[in-house]
Parts: structure tokens; sequence; C-alpha cells
């Protein structure tokens, strides 16, 4: 048994989504007691730390409909069914930025709100940038602004919000920990 493992003893479908599934679990706590845990089932996303030759942090600007709100992200997105982190990573750097990479390096993998979702984030770090002529192009319900930063205007932006997600907020603080080395 796992430290504090919660055993489940019964999953209720809630709702089946083209993103995401929730269910509620009925739970025995490691005390003996039980509980139910209401739980987002997510397939899993990517996000792309991605720095020009020039040093300069590419991120887009979109609408986010939960938080009612535009914020600056670094460029990420869902894994399609099977797909390997990294052919997402090259797929969404390129739909959302018009960039690809010749380099690209794997740093971790991070839950997202590991209190009520099974969202995982694999991170990469993308270096050799380059533009595609006749790049892949957004979903059709996105719409973002492409951007391209110093750290300095990144670490502004994390201080007056603009950048407000923890996935943006991370890569912001790994670049200026590269920099300090």
């Amino acid at each position: 048994m796992k430290k504090f493992e919660e055993i489940t003893t019964q999953t209720t479908p809630i709702y089946k989504g083209k993103i995401v599934h929730l269910q509620v679990d009925d739970v025995t706590l490691p005390n003996g007691k039980s509980a139910k845990r209401e739980i987002i089932k997510h397939p899993g996303a990517v996000a792309i730390i991605a720095i020009t030759n020039e040093g300069k942090l590419v991120m887009v600007e979109q609408y986010r409909k939960a938080l009612e709100r535009s914020i600056v992200e670094i460029p990420a997105g869902k894994l399609e069914s099977g797909e390997e982190p990294i052919h997402t990573a090259r797929r969404e750097l390129e739909e959302e930025t018009g960039y690809g990479a010749h380099q690209f390096k794997y740093l971790q993998a991070f839950a997202t709100s590991p209190g009520f979702a099974d969202e995982i984030i694999h991170l990469f770090v993308a270096t050799d940038l380059y533009h595609i002529e006749n790049s892949a192009e957004l979903d059709e319900d996105e719409f973002v602004e492409l951007l391209e930063v110093s750290l300095e205007e990144a670490q502004a932006m994390v201080a007056d919000g603009r950048i407000y997600d923890a996935k943006t907020a991370f890569a912001v603080l790994w670049l200026a920990l590269q920099q300090e080395k």
C-alpha cells in the first residue's frame, strides 16, 4: 500500500466531454472511513519554453473563458490519443507560433491540479528556432497573438498578472535560473 493511499471502491461517471471526463469516486481512507472524490480525467498536455536565437521567450496571448480574461502563456496543447509528447510539442509550437525547432529537450512533467484532476503537463525547451513558411494553422476555435519577450519583460508580466498560469510562471522561473548559471 502507498503512503496515505485511498482505495477506490466505486466510480460513478458524471460527464464525458471532448476534452475532460468527470467522475465521482467512493474511496476508503487510510483510517478506514469513507469519502467521495470528484475527479477530472484529462489526456495530458505539453508546454514549450521556446527560446529564439536572440534569447527571447516565445509566448502567446489568448482569451481563457474559465478565467474570463486574456493571459500570456507559453505555447501548449493537449495530447491526442496515442500521441507521444514530443510530437505534440512540435505540432503545438508550429500551430501556435509558426516556429519549428531543431532542438527539443525534455525538462520534466508535473501535475497541474492534483487535488481534483489527473492532468500531467510534459515540459520541453525548444531552441534553434526557425520560421515555417506554410505552418499548420490554429484550431478553428483558437485565437492567439504571438509575443517574443525578454526575461525581464516576462518577469514584469508575472508581477502585473498578465502571466497568470503556473506552467508559464514556472517557465519564467526556469529561464531566470538558467541566466544565473
